[in-house]
């Protein structure tokens, strides 16, 4: 182990205990209502799970959007020297890593914080690839690439860090761009077999609605293979990816009318407008039939994600809480579409960290157009 390897890997077993510790506590907490109070719109989730007012909600989404669009443009004109985009909600802004200087007054021309990083998105992006094409060790729980380190965050279970530090080192990846850190995450699907709403599939696993999109709806790929059908609303899974990706497609029989709406399980539903994939850093808020809407901050892109039942590769990070029978559930950033639920760690009462499948990415695999308002 090199010397700069070490110090990473002791420094980060630390900051690893101090977060699991946050999330199962947040600071929130003493603000913002009970977990599992139930909220009527997203803009009350938000409150409650971000510990704002209602004006302080309107002024960070106002102010995400802003950021959303600085992000899609830097992705762009900045080509290899962009190393990873955040937004900070304490500076209202979004943050944006450059790997050369000459780039910094670009990035602030752009309306966006410049910072100087060692490596590109390109780079660690090729970080987690070249993991991705071996099979990890028991102990080691997932990966992704954490723009506001600069790093890609291997996660392993308590008293796994040596050997999730020699995987790394057998894979050949650049050992520098890799933080391990020890963590209590336990990732599980989120899938149930219980009675409820949302639907069904065989008659008995329970599932929720991600997105309708025109002929159905997409939801998550281990909630039913191929040929499944579903019920509430009925139909049949035209196409399903799990592992490796966390998808599914219901085309619903004749009859069934998809909405461009999302229900927030308070008497009322939420307008999906497009799919304009938000920032790291910024606000979300997720749709489930278990646990109705809880909200909280995109943490990570591109995490693969070792379940019991296989590897994905792909989803999004976040520290919103799940359970089971939300999977393949809505996530919204504002009025617009992110992704469906895969699994997570936690819950709703304690906290967790949630993982979604980006809804892009589905649309893309089965030719699929989003219904919108």
């Amino acid at each position: 182990m090199t010397r700069r390897l070490a110090a990473r890997v002791a420094g980060t077993i630390v900051l690893a205990a101090g977060t699991v510790a946050a999330f199962t506590m947040p600071a929130s907490a003493t603000v913002a209502p009970a977990p599992l109070e139930k909220a009527a719109t997203q803009l009350e989730a938000m409150q409650r799970d971000l510990g704002l007012t209602a004006e302080q909600a309107q002024a960070r989404l106002h102010s995400e959007a802003i950021a959303n669009t600085a992000d899609h443009t830097l992705r762009d004109s900045l080509g290899g020297a962009f190393g990873g985009s955040r937004y900070d909600a304490e500076l209202g802004k979004l943050v944006v890593g450059v790997t050369d200087s000459n780039l910094i007054d670009q990035v602030r021309a752009a309306g966006a914080e410049a910072k100087l990083v060692e490596f590109s998105t390109a780079q660690l992006s090729g970080v987690v690839d070249g993991l991705n094409t071996h099979q990890a060790p028991q102990g080691v729980t997932g990966w992704y690439l954490d723009s506001a380190a600069n790093s890609v965050v291997l996660t392993a279970a308590t008293g796994s860090a040596a050997t999730a530090t020699e995987f790394v080192r057998s894979t050949g990846v650049d050992e520098q761009a890799v933080r391990v850190v020890e963590s209590e995450e336990a990732p599980r699907l989120l899938a149930d077999v219980v009675g409820g709403n949302a639907y069904t599939i065989g008659g008995s696993a329970r599932c929720s609605v991600g997105f309708s999109v025109e002929g159905g709806f997409v939801s998550a790929g281990h909630c039913g293979s191929e040929g499944d059908t579903t019920s509430t609303p009925s139909g049949t899974f035209a196409g399903s990816s799990f592992p490796g990706d966390d998808y599914g497609y219901v085309e619903t029989a004749s009859g069934e009318t998809p909405q461009p709406l999302v229900n927030d399980y308070a008497g009322g539903t939420v307008g999906v407008a497009g799919s304009t994939e938000a920032a790291e850093g910024a606000s979300i808020c997720r749709s489930g039939s278990t646990t109705g809407w809880h909200c909280g901050t995109v943490e990570a892109k591109n995490q693969t994600v070792n379940y019991a039942e296989g590897t994905v590769e792909g989803l999004t990070r976040t520290d919103v809480c799940a359970e089971p029978g939300d999977s393949g559930g809505s996530w919204l950033s504002d009025d617009q579409a992110q992704g469906v639920t895969s699994g997570g760690s936690g819950d709703c009462t304690s906290g967790g960290t949630t993982y979604f499948q980006p809804v892009n990415e589905i649309l893309d695999a089965y030719g699929l157009t989003l219904l919108t308002q």
